[in-house]
């Protein structure tokens, strides 16, 4: 993987120490991976190692957390598209794709003019539920 600068860099960067913690390995075998060409790093302006978020994700297999940047105590949140938006009088209907999974939500018409939603817009979809149910499409053989 190819080293860069830290300069120009849009992505959230993570120091060494705390991308190591994060992926559950020693500050040594980040380093070493970093030779090995296993982990794009970026390097700051005293040639520091820095890694992008992203590179953590990849390699814990896990997706990134979803900041809002609002303070909320709900903690599932799903980044995602709108896909479609149906509004019929006061509600309307938002379907949104989060990665593999498509959300449903029926909001105030006020709320997606407000937020601006449309097809294509980025948006969160927030959940925050007093029930939730697990289920299992088919039983297996035992």
């Amino acid at each position: 993987m190819a080293r860069g600068d830290v300069r120009g860099s849009r992505e959230r960067l993570l120091k060494a120490g705390d991308a190591a913690r994060a992926l559950g390995v020693s500050l040594d075998t980040l380093r070493r991976w970093d030779r090995q060409g296993r982990i794009r790093v970026m390097r700051d302006a005293s040639n520091r190692r820095q890694v992008p978020e992203s590179e953590v994700a990849r390699l814990s297999g896990r997706a990134p957390r979803v900041l809002t940047g609002t303070a909320l105590s709900a903690r599932n949140r799903l980044a995602g598209v709108v896909r479609s938006v149906e509004g019929d009088g006061v509600v309307a209907l938002v379907e949104m794709q989060c990665g593999p999974f498509r959300v449903a939500a029926l909001i105030t018409r006020d709320a997606v003019e407000e937020l601006g939603l449309a097809p294509g817009v980025r948006a969160v979809a927030t959940i925050k539920a007093t029930s939730v149910m697990v289920s299992r499409d088919a039983p297996e053989d035992r």
